[in-house]
Order: C-alpha cells, then structure tokens, then sequence
C-alpha cells in the first residue's frame, strides 16, 4: 500500500510521447500500466532519438513501470478480444488519429458499452473535431500554433523551436491530471468518462499571460533573448570562469537587492531602475551592467554573493553538470534504475515527493515487444496457451 494507483489498470494503446507521457505518470504512482505494441516493431519510441546497444534510450524511461503485450489490432479477432479485454481496466490511453478506433470497431461508444465506467484519455495534436482534425501532428505543430516560438529567440534570429518535446511532455501532464479528476467524479457517480485533449490546448496554458495581455492591451510580445518584457533584470549572464548563471528580478525588493549588490545604494537610486516599467525601459544597459559584473567573478562566488543577499540567483547547467548539482544529488531528483540490456540507467525519479506513499521505479521500458503477452492475456481473459499463440502468431 505505498503506492497511490496500485488498485488502478491502464491500457496504453498510444505511441511516440504525449500520451504515453500520461500513461507513463500513472504508472510512476503505482497503476498497472499494460502497453499495447504494434507486433513486431511495437513503439515508435523505442527507435527514437539516441540508441545503445539496439536500444532506445528515451524508451527506457518514457515506457518504465510498463508491460508489453503485443497485438495487431487491425485484425478483426485481435478487435474482439479487445472488446472483451477492456472490461478488466479502469482507464485507456490512445493516441490515434480522430476516426482510427471507430474504424476498428474500438471507438469510445463500444469500448464503454463494453465497460461503463471506463476512462478513455484520446490524446492527438488537434483534437477530435474542428478544421485541423484530421491532419497529421507533433508537438512541434503545437509549438508553433500556440504562438510559443514566435516569441522565443532573440530578435535578429528565427522563432525558435524548443530543443525537446515541450508540448507532449506538457500534454502528458494534463492528461494524467484530467484522468484523476475523471476517476473522482467516477467514484461519486460510477459513471465513466471520455477526455479530448488537443496538444496545442495543453501548450497554451503556458502563454496564458500573452493571450489575456494581447485580448486586452493589444500587446503583441516580440523576441527577446532571454530577457522578459514583464520583468528586468532576468536573464543568463558569464561568468569569469566562462560558466553561466541565470538571475530573476521579478518582484521589487529582490530587483533591488540585485542592484545593491552590483553597485551600491547609488544603483538602487537610479532613476533609471527605479521601477520595474523604468528597469525594463533600460533592460539592455542593466544587463550590461550585471554582465560586467559577474565577468569579474567565478560562478561559484557569484551565485554565493547574491544568494547572501537575497537575489534569486543559480547555476544555469549543463547535462553533465546538472547531474552533479547538489540540489538534484540531495533530493535523489535522479534515481538509477537496473536495465536487463544496458545495466544501471540513470533516470527522473518520481515527482513530486509523497510523504506518506513511497511510489517506485521498479523497471526500465521492456526490452521486447509483447514479452508480457502470454501472462497477461491468460490471467486476465483466461485463454488457453494455444489461443494466445495463434492469436499472436496471426499478428
């Protein structure tokens, strides 16, 4: 009982990242995630980004705490049983482009005929409806719908695309969050549920700001570096030691704490940094200022003078230095899992903390596809070896 979904089953029939990523944190709090893979070449991600060993490095992580059954669920059989299937799980999780279910005789309305209390998460890029429905989707489409690139970068570049999978991560978020409130409102009712979620949506709670800013100011933000035009000093500055920090100034009081540090009760009173309309007006001349400062300085005594002072201050990283970060090491923020195939693998622990629950990573993502299939199908639906094999050997 130190898990938090130990009594929850989940039926991942989705792939790539966004709502596996949802499947994936139902999984670190204890549910029995069983993945659903294309016989064969099963999840896309096990043959995205970086490989070792024949071995997809992001799937280790992303399909951890997971099973692997392998079935091909074009086939009219495999359909059948999943019909039949579904009624031993709590919640299912796909990501199949608007149609691709009802097409298979699995839409929502025969998977909850089958079940009524079922949870059905249905992550695409779009949604199930409007004009973009029906066309292909990542989370880079997401990125860039949502107006999120065009006000990233610095102003005499491109807009600027995230370096990793900020929308799916994002929507993976919601779409665990959505399927505990859906389980919630399951318990008082007893009712299931079936959840829409657009990755694009997902992504736009992060420039609400802008959104409510531009429907009434007409603001349109422009790319700025790494400065805000909401709040100055913020911004990532070199040190002497050519490492890096970033430092916020994004309430009075810290503002001028930063401003005492780097030059006294006479920067503090410049008029020209008074206020946070006056600071921003003069972004680029108190960064030049900072900036000169901090070359002065190795990081270390930088971050340790201002934190003396009360700036929020820290060390902008590396991946190689953000694993030695004393802050991650102290609070096991990277715990090492066993991999059968690749040895210890070094991993995001379980976020947030529990203080009661001790929620684990008991295993990497499965190493062959559909290694579970045997075990699962005969304790949950009962079959004979032999119905399995065939079934499976059709796939």
């Amino acid at each position: 009982m130190t898990s938090l979904l130990h009594d929850l089953r989940v039926l991942d029939m989705s792939t790539m990242i966004a709502a596996p990523t949802a499947a994936s944190l139902l999984a670190d709090y204890g549910a029995e995630v069983v993945k659903l893979e294309r016989p064969g070449t099963g999840d896309f991600v096990r043959k995205f980004g970086a490989q070792k060993q024949g071995q997809g490095l992001y799937w280790k992580s992303l399909g951890r705490n997971k099973q692997s059954v392998a079935l091909d669920l074009h086939r009219p059989e495999v359909q059948a049983l999943v019909q039949d299937w579904v009624k031993t799980f709590d919640v299912v999780v796909e990501n199949f482009r608007p149609g691709t279910l009802e097409k298979w005789n699995l839409g929502p309305d025969v998977l909850l005929s089958a079940n009524p209390s079922l949870i059905v998460l249905r992550v695409t890029a779009y949604g199930q409806d409007g004009p973009y429905r029906d066309r292909p989707g990542f989370g880079t489409l997401a990125e860039a719908m949502t107006g999120i690139a065009s006000v990233t970068g610095f102003p005499d570049k491109p807009p600027l695309l995230p370096a990793f999978p900020l929308a799916d991560v994002i929507a993976g978020y919601l779409g665990s969050n959505a399927v505990l409130a859906a389980l919630h409102r399951r318990e008082q009712t007893g009712d299931g549920e079936i959840i829409d979620l657009a990755i694009y949506e997902a992504l736009m709670k992060v420039i609400e700001l802008q959104i409510i800013e531009y429907d009434q100011n007409g603001t349109l933000h422009r790319r700025n570096g790494n400065q805000l035009e909401d709040t100055a000093p913020r911004g990532a500055y070199q040190c002497h030691d050519g490492l890096w920090i970033a430092l916020s100034g994004s309430t009075q009081p810290i503002a001028e704490r930063v401003l005492r540090a780097i030059g006294g009760e006479a920067l503090v009173n410049d008029e020209r940094f008074a206020t946070n309309l006056d600071r921003v007006a003069h972004a680029d001349e108190l960064d030049a200022l900072i900036a000169s400062w901090c070359q002065k300085r190795d990081r270390d005594t930088v971050i340790d003078e201002l934190s003396s002072l009360g700036c929020a201050v820290g060390p902008l990283e590396t991946m190689d230095s953000m694993l030695t970060n004393p802050q991650i090491l102290a609070r096991k923020s990277i715990t090492t899992v066993p991999d059968p195939e690749l040895g210890p693998v070094r991993m995001t622990n379980v976020f947030p903390r529990f203080e009661r629950a001790k929620p684990e990573i008991w295993s990497t993502g499965p190493a062959g596809v559909g290694g579970d299939t045997m075990r699962i199908l005969q304790r949950d639906l009962g079959l004979p070896e032999d119905a399995i094999r065939r079934i499976v050997a059709d796939s």
